[in-house]
């Protein structure tokens, strides 16, 4: 099942996806697509009432898509998570996932505007699979059990300031967290319908030059593992977001390091779960 959220900022209405491309209103089952729901039942409860056909359709013309998770808890991002994108920036295969957080309020819609900020020069994209959880959890006992507490996955766009991140501060943090910086959706496909998450093709154009064209398949740590280490040392709430990491093809990597300008068009996919377009501009 595919559930969104539309509507102005501030305003957005939870919804599902159907198959053949309509959109129903889940409003009467819940008023907004957030922790509590996916905690107490809430897939469930929207899949049943899609078969049993109680939710009205909406029309979708001209509506905003936002972000599929009311602004979650946190955004854990794990770094250098592909073999070739480790090698394409010269860093050594880490041993253990490298951690960092995100400011929950980088994220915005699959297709909002996103803003390069002032006095950046070295602003690049990530495309990455993103992972929602479902379900309190602390002290996983192993991958097997991280199955269990997620709800399910969903694009997202790690954009990133190099300069921010890995000259002004050990810490990649002032890089990672400016306005705009974390556009996710279009949707939340649920992980009984996105399947495997270790066989996605990852996909990322500017301009309409193909920039990133991964597979998660190349995963150094695989989502199971990331979200039971992560349970080890944090507690992982409903409607938490794990970002898992980028393949090669960043601006950081490639010859003549092409970071963005105002202007460009970033376009990026991630099998099975959907598309995103991005302007940016400058803020």
């Amino acid at each position: 099942m595919k559930l969104l959220r539309v509507g102005a900022p501030g305003e957005e209405r939870p919804a599902v996806r159907t198959d053949d491309g309509r959109l129903l209103e889940l409003s009467s089952l819940t008023a907004d697509i957030d922790g509590v729901f996916l905690a107490s039942g809430g897939v469930d409860r929207a899949r049943a009432a899609v078969t049993a056909g109680k939710l009205p359709e909406l029309d979708g013309d001209g509506l905003r898509v936002g972000a599929p998770v009311s602004r979650p808890g946190k955004v854990i991002c794990v770094g250098l998570n592909y073999r070739d994108h480790a090698a394409e920036t010269g860093a050594a295969i880490p041993p253990r996932p490298v951690v960092f957080m995100k400011d929950p309020g980088t994220v915005v819609g699959p297709y909002d505007e996103v803003l390069i900020p002032r006095g950046s020069v070295k602003t690049d994209w990530e495309v990455e699979l993103a992972v929602v959880i479902g379900q309190r959890a602390r002290y996983l006992d192993g991958p097997q059990a991280a199955r269990d507490v997620i709800a399910g996955y969903a694009i997202s766009h790690d954009v990133s300031e190099r300069e921010f991140q890995l000259e002004y501060s050990p810490q990649w943090d002032l890089g990672k967290s400016c306005e705009t910086f974390n556009p996710l959706g279009p949707w939340l496909v649920t992980a009984d319908e996105a399947g495997d998450p270790q066989n996605l093709g990852l996909h990322l154009s500017v301009n309409g030059e193909k920039r990133q064209d991964g597979h998660t398949s190349d995963m150094i740590f695989q989502v199971d593992h990331i979200v039971a280490y992560l349970s080890q040392y944090m507690v992982l709430e409903p409607g938490d977001v794990i970002n898992t990491g980028t393949p090669a093809g960043v601006a950081l990597g490639l010859p003549g390091n092409p970071f963005l300008r105002p202007g460009d068009t970033v376009e990026l996919s991630v099998d099975g779960l959907g598309s995103q377009r991005q302007t940016f501009a400058q803020a």
